[in-house]
């Protein structure tokens, strides 16, 4: 194990025993739980990272959770996939890294990262919790970049404790022009080291929040002071991990473990919403997503939705469905038992 992901695991450890567990409700309701871990503070100053749970009524006997990473401007909110597995007898959790959602801490700048190994130490305190409540087995999940995190994570050096992972269209590379990506994105790099808040701004579109929120064209609610209706401007130490997650990444074959790829079957472009935003992918490439998340390992399970919204758990009912299967079959293949 290297010396920086030994160090990433120490500091979750010590974050753990610094903090009592304890569990208080949660904003998604009955059912849910939370518990805040305050991390080392970082170049910004005061960390923490929130870890949501919802326990299964009847858990099947083999100590399996599953552990969620959310994506950029995101947080966990998908109650629906939560239910879904937990009516089958897997536990359910969730992290919301440090400063997203639940864990963003006055003075926080959100989304900020300068490394994406900065995430590291979320996971790791998040698999310390699962592992002093009884879990052994953990299927990680991740969407849009917590699937580059996730990915990411798994590449640097294996968590014994995850035995496979479950990929929601994963941000495996940016969804720009060839010129933008050879010559953008490296000009943002250089400028990153001596300027890593330098502004980036980003489209002022709403169609994909309208095709997800209920009252515009989507059924779906939640707070939207944590997941913004556009995208927000990032900096350019935010492009530069990415950047440098994705390369990493990209060079495949990396990941041991069982790989669930999923992804929409068509991409979706323009900054006003029409129909088409509510039945594709209106982020990211889905022929990146297939082209890199294919070389990942050499066990990589690939299931193309049709009419699959990028974050695909928030498709319409009968896609939403057929995904949160397709998840259930990858686990029962996997050698688990899900309740029926």
């Amino acid at each position: 194990m290297s010396i920086k992901r030994i160090l990433a695991a120490l500091c979750a450890l010590v974050a753990i025993s610094a903090n009592a567990i304890t569990w208080q409700p949660d904003t998604l309701g009955a059912g849910y739980q939370m518990t805040r871990i305050a991390q080392p503070d970082d170049y910004a100053g005061k960390v923490c990272c929130t870890i949501v749970r919802h326990l299964a009524p009847d858990p099947i006997p083999q100590h399996l959770a599953i552990l969620y990473v959310h994506g950029f401007n995101d947080y966990f909110f998908q109650r629906d996939m939560a239910d879904f597995f937990a009516q089958h007898g897997i536990n359910f959790y969730a992290v919301d890294l440090r400063k997203y959602g639940r864990s963003i801490l006055p003075g926080n700048k959100m989304f900020q990262v300068r490394d994406l190994r900065e995430y590291f130490a979320d996971i790791d305190s998040a698999l310390s919790v699962m592992r002093q409540a009884g879990v052994s087995d953990v299927i990680l999940m991740g969407h849009s970049t917590g699937g580059l995190i996730t990915s990411y994570y798994l590449s640097e050096e294996p968590a014994p404790m995850v035995k496979a992972l479950i990929l929601n269209s994963p941000f495996l590379d940016w969804n720009l022009s060839k010129t933008q990506e050879r010559v953008l994105i490296p000009a943002v790099d250089c400028v990153a080291g001596a300027s890593p808040n330098m502004r980036i701004k980003q489209g002022a579109s709403t169609a994909y929040s309208e095709s997800l929120l209920a009252g515009e064209h989507g059924r779906w609610t939640y707070n939207t002071d944590w997941k913004l209706k556009s995208s927000p401007d990032v900096d350019a130490g935010w492009i530069r991990a990415i950047d440098d997650a994705q390369a990493v990444v990209q060079r495949g074959n990396t990941i041991k473990i069982p790989i669930l790829l999923m992804h929409s079957d068509k991409s979706v472009y323009g900054s006003q919403w029409t129909e088409d935003f509510n039945h594709g992918d209106a982020v990211l490439s889905v022929d990146d997503i297939s082209k890199y998340g294919r070389r990942l390992g050499p066990s990589v399970t690939e299931a193309t939705v049709m009419g699959g919204l990028h974050d695909l758990v928030l498709s319409e009912p009968k896609v939403e469905q057929a995904v949160l299967s397709t998840m259930l079959a990858f686990i029962t293949k996997l050698g688990y038992r899900p309740r029926q």
